[in-house]
Parts: C-alpha cells; structure tokens; sequence
C-alpha cells in the first residue's frame, strides 16, 4: 500500500475545488494549477499552493503535460489527479506521470488508450459479448467502403469521430446521397478536434434513452458497478441534466445492464472509475456506446444516491487500497437529479459568454447540493468550457428531487453573464420531463428552437420601480425629506421620466406615485405597483422577486422564472446596436478560423462573415444588416478580442 500525502489536481473550476476538498478531508496537502486568466479562481484560493502554468490558452497550460508534470515536480506531489477534460483521457499523459514518478489517480494508459478510440473499444466488447450497436469499425476508411458499409447496417445511420467524443465529428445520415456530405464534414471536425480523422458507423438508434452505469475495481480484482445514471436529455449530443436512478429501469434491467458494465470493465483490466454508457431502446434493448475513463461531470448524482464519495475511492484505488465494499454492499436511496449551469446564451444559439461576473450567489436549502468554482467580481474567460457551476437536488423520491432542483435554480443569482438558467428551467417544468419520459430528442421535440424572450411589458415596469425605488430612497437620504412627500409639489402628484434599455428595444417611461400606488406608463401600456423593497405587487398580484442588484446605471434582476437586466439611459445616450448600425465585433476572445468576405462584396441578413473559434467550440459570425461589406480589418488565423471590430458594412448604402 502506497499513502499518498500531497497531491497536484491537474484541473481548473468546480471540479478541482472538488476534489481538493476530499482530498483535504483525507489528510493530504492540496497543490492547484492556473492560468494568468485563472488566477482569481476559487480553486486557487482554497488550494495549500498553487502553481502558474501559462497565461491562458489551453494549449500552453492545462494540456501541456510538461508544465503539470513540472508543477508538481516542484511542489513535490506524490500524485495527480486529471479531474475531467483537458487530459483526464490522455494516455500519453497518464504514461509521462508513470515515467516522472507520480502516482495518475486513473486507469492505466494501456486501458485509457484502448477505450479511447471508439473503434478499438467497439471491437473488444464485441469480443467480450457485450451487446453493441450494430455498425462498421473497420480500418478501412475509404468514401466507398464507408457508404457500401453503410448500406449494409441500413439507413439512418451515425457517422462517429472514432478519437473522441462530445458531438465533434458525429453527423446522421438518412439517405444514401447524404453519406458523401456528411462524411466529409464528420471527417473534417474530427481531425480538428482530435487529430485524426478515423471514423466509425453505427445503425442509429432513433429517440433512445442514454443511460450509463458507473463502475470501480481496485487492484485486488474486484470490479462492482455504483448504478445507473440517465442522461437522455442533451442537446447536440452534450448533456444538459443527469439523474439517477434512471425512470426506465428497474431492478432487473440495472442487474442485466451493471453485470455488462462490469464484464466490459473486466475485459481490459480496468482499475479505478469508469463509466460504461449504453443506448437503451424502448424495448429495454440496452447497447455499448463508449466508455469514459475518468471521473464524470455528473458523479454527485451517484454520490447522493450511494451515499459513497467517489473521489475518495479513486484515492483508495491509486494508493493500492481494496475498495472496502462489494456489490452487495451497494445500495441506491432516494432519487438525484443534475444540472449544468453555463456561461451561455439561449437566444443566441447557445453562444458561449465571457466577461465578468457581477454577482454569484448559490442556493441553499434542503437537499441542495451546488458545485461552483466561481465567486463574484470573477472574470469568466473565453479560453475555458463555459460551464460554471452544477447544482444537484436530492429527495427521497423523484418528484421531490425534482421540486428542490426546481427551487433551487430558482433562488439562485448569476448576474453579468448570459446564462442557460431559465432553459434549465423550462427543460425542468416540461411535463415529459417531470413524467420521466424523457429521450435523447427531448430537447429538439419539446422545446421551441427560437429561445428568443423580450422583457414582458410587466417586467419592465418592475424594473422601472425598482430603479424609481432606488431613487428615491437615495434622495430621502440626501435632502432629509420624508420618503412618502417625494414626488409631490402644490400642484398634486409630480411625473418621473425614466428611459430604460433592454437589450435593444428602448422603453420611454412615466412614473407616478399616489396612495402607496406607483403607476409606470408607457405610449402603448400602462402597470400599478405598489409595496416596498422587494416585497412588490405588479397589478395586484405578488412579483417573484429573489435577487436584485445595482452597478451603475445597470439594474439586474432575478424572479422566480427569469434572470434579466435594464440598461438606465441617461440624456444623450445612444442604445442602437453595433449591429444594426454595421459594426461587427467580436462577441468573446478567440481565434479567427476564417473570414469569409472581402471588402466590396454585398451581404444580406444572416450572411457568413466569419468563423470565430472560442471556449471549445467554432461560432459563425453572421450579418445583422444588408449592405455592402466597407472594412475587413483582421485575416483568418489572428486572436482578437470581444469587442475587436471584425467587418463593417456599409448599411443600405450609408457609411458606418
């Protein structure tokens, strides 16, 4: 047996500060990681010491094995442990630790190397008798054996990067004349991301469940599973809410499903945690789809359930320790549910959000459990996955997980950056979703894919209260006048003028206070307001007000469905858009893919001007306006930052 007493986590966010924590818990001395851009980051802070590693692209810090294994070479760690993401999967790393002395808190290269290629992977659990989908694996990439294959499965079929996974290079196809097409783009991104282009088929399985169990073994031999987790409900292939135990399985289908997870674990030799993820049909036809060799994004969920800590298990594993439970000891109580919150903007196709954090508050209450690695005045850097926090609900049932989840998005306050909160909101409240029914086209059949919500008239006219509110409450203070006389000269009641912006609509406001009634009327509506503070009617009837803060001229709100802000204009100011006036800018901190226009050509609204590669992912730029195109100041390859000016246009002919 090997004690480990220091340890270098190799990880940024809510999942390094997590498992420092269990490691603090254990004794051992905790030594983070960061960037220049992370150096304000809660794990930093709570870390014994912390080690800079670059100034912010990945590329030079969390994915360069020679710095992470040089940090912990110069705070003397014993051992590292990957988190997830970056090189949590990397064999090469999990190898270059081995070489340097260190303990990798992880399976073996030799295992992370064979699950990580999904063709690998497939061919071995085939050998091992575990069902899988049926498909094409082959080493033989050529256009036309992978369409001859692809007959051969029958249509629809999916076309899978086989390096990697995340929906980077994964395309369906229903049509035989679609298979070149989709090829050549599947094949595309997968090089981009992964380094290789190398492909497998699967016959698609159309609206299943995707359900994962989350297996362990030590090194004494003993591989037991921890359950089931379901997490059907995705959007392009990335998880939106996980929960266990899954709706649609019973106690005969997780024995069937654990026993093949572990047989599948047993195959390679695996050692430590690892999650073997399943399609599973209507029909309780359950197939292999890949299996991840590290800790996963939704383990609290089978923490709750289990009432195990897996992090201190992988600790036991790594230090040569015999897990200390069998499969009999397992049991799973009560329900728990999973959800991400990311720095990302629904209206806007999901475009991931950088800037700063103007306030954070989690929620607290009973069965709450949140995972944050953020903290107010935070920069949230487009460098990095947006993903900020995960919060996690548990109840003795699934309608009461479900409830305090619920609850718990609700009472929460993230202001300063868009966020997908109000969607986890709506994915929560859909019916199908609270009946457990669920599948991997939840989203794309249940939600509406235009996301786009105006403020209502009523919450504009709470907004304009609140800011009235605040005045005059500031101006008691300063002129020693009675709150209740302002507002009032010999003539009667006195109108207030307010001009507020939310996002680009301007709204032209009066207010009028008489009788406790505050009335805010605009040319085309009119709302009563009456109360104090945040306790506030809006036409009577009692406004779910949780959170509300003030930074300047800007007011941020959070009711109990929606997180908004207004923008008060003051004499002079101008709200129309960069966009509309044809002012292109970049929307976060990236690296310019490719510029699709050059100076004269004519542009329509929504034309592709550029293609901006930020937090992970590839954004297109598109025209706002149409016109003709004036400036194209920046080339395919340069890094520029939000607000950097990529093309103007000359707008219907006017100069910008």
């Amino acid at each position: 047996m090997t004690q480990i007493t220091s340890l270098l986590v190799a990880n940024r966010g809510e999942i390094a500060l997590r498992i420092m924590k269990t490691a603090r818990a254990m004794g051992i001395t905790c030594i983070g990681v960061h960037t220049e851009a992370d150096a304000g980051s809660p794990h930093v802070a709570f870390a014994d010491r912390s080690i800079c590693i670059g100034a912010g692209p990945v590329g030079d810090s969390y994915l360069s094995a020679e710095k992470l294994i040089a940090a912990a070479r110069e705070a003397g760690a014993e051992a590292v442990h990957p988190g997830y993401g970056f090189l949590s999967e990397s064999a090469d790393f999990a190898r270059a630790c081995t070489a340097a002395g260190l303990i990798f808190i992880g399976p073996s290269a030799e295992a992370i190397a064979l699950m990580g290629n999904k063709a690998a992977a497939k061919r071995r659990m085939i050998a091992a008798g575990v069902p899988c989908v049926p498909g094409y694996e082959g080493e033989d990439q050529s256009a036309d054996v992978l369409g001859l294959e692809a007959a051969r499965i029958g249509y629809p079929v999916m076309i899978k990067a086989a390096a990697g996974g995340g929906g980077r290079g994964m395309r369906l196809v229903e049509a035989p004349e679609d298979v070149a097409g989709a090829l050549g783009l599947a094949q595309s991104e997968a090089l981009s991301a992964f380094g290789s282009d190398e492909v497998i088929l699967e016959k698609a399985v159309i609206r299943p469940r995707h359900v994962e169990i989350q297996v362990f073994a030590d090194t004494d031999g003993n591989t037991i599973h921890l359950g089931e987790r379901d997490c059907s409900v995705q959007r392009r292939h990335q998880k939106v809410v996980e929960e266990a135990p899954s709706p649609a399985v019973d106690e005969d289908l997780r024995a069937r499903m654990g026993a093949a997870a572990v047989e599948a674990a047993r195959a390679i030799g695996y050692i430590g945690a690892g999650t073997v993820e399943f399609l599973l049909d209507d029909s309780g036809a359950f197939y292999f789809l890949e299996m991840n060799t590290r800790l996963q994004v939704e383990h609290p969920v089978t923490e709750l359930v289990t009432g195990l800590d897996l992090v201190a298990l992988q600790i036991r594993v790594a230090q040569r320790q015999p897990l200390g439970i069998t499969q009999e000891d397992v049991t799973l109580t009560g329900h728990a549910i999973e959800v991400r919150l990311y720095a990302e903007d629904p209206a806007q196709d999901f475009l991931p959000q950088a800037g700063r954090i103007v306030q954070w508050q989690a929620p607290v209450g009973a069965g709450i459990r949140v995972d944050a690695g953020i903290v107010s005045g935070q920069e949230v850097s487009p460098y990095y996955d947006p993903m900020l926090a995960k919060l996690i609900a548990h109840g003795a049932s699934r309608a009461e997980a479900l409830e305090r989840l619920s609850e718990g998005l609700r009472d929460l306050a993230l202001f300063g950056v868009a966020s997908n909160r109000d969607f986890l909101l709506q994915v929560l409240n859909h019916p199908e979703f609270a009946a457990g029914q669920a599948t991997t086209g939840f989203i794309a059949d249940h939600l509406p894919a235009d996301l786009t919500q105006p403020l209502s008239t009523a919450e504009i006219a709470l907004a304009a209260a609140l800011i009235y509110r605040a005045d005059q409450a500031a101006a008691a203070k300063t002129s020693g006048v009675a709150a209740e006389l302002l507002g009032w000269s010999g003539q009667g009641v006195l109108q207030s003028r307010l001009k507020v912006a939310a996002g680009e609509a301007v709204h032209d406001l009066r207010l009028s206070e008489a009788d406790g009634v505050l009335t805010v009327t605009s040319v085309e509506w009119s709302h009563q307001v009456t109360g104090q503070g945040q306790d506030l009617r809006l036409d009577g009837t009692r406004a779910d007000l949780r959170h509300v803060h003030t930074e300047g001229d800007r007011l941020f709100v959070a009711t109990g469905t929606r997180l908004f802000d207004v923008s008060r204009l003051r004499a002079g100011a101008s709200a129309v858009s960069n966009e509309a006036s044809g002012q292109i800018t970049a929307p976060m901190h990236g690296a310019l893919l490719e510029v699709c226009v050059a100076v004269g050509d004519r542009v329509e609204p929504g034309a592709r001007l550029a293609v901006l590669e930020a937090m992970k992912m590839q954004h297109e730029i598109l025209a706002g306006a149409a016109g003709v195109v004036a400036e194209v100041p920046v080339d395919a390859g340069a890094q520029v930052k939000a607000g950097d000016l990529l093309v103007a246009i000359d707008v219907d002919g006017e100069a910008t």
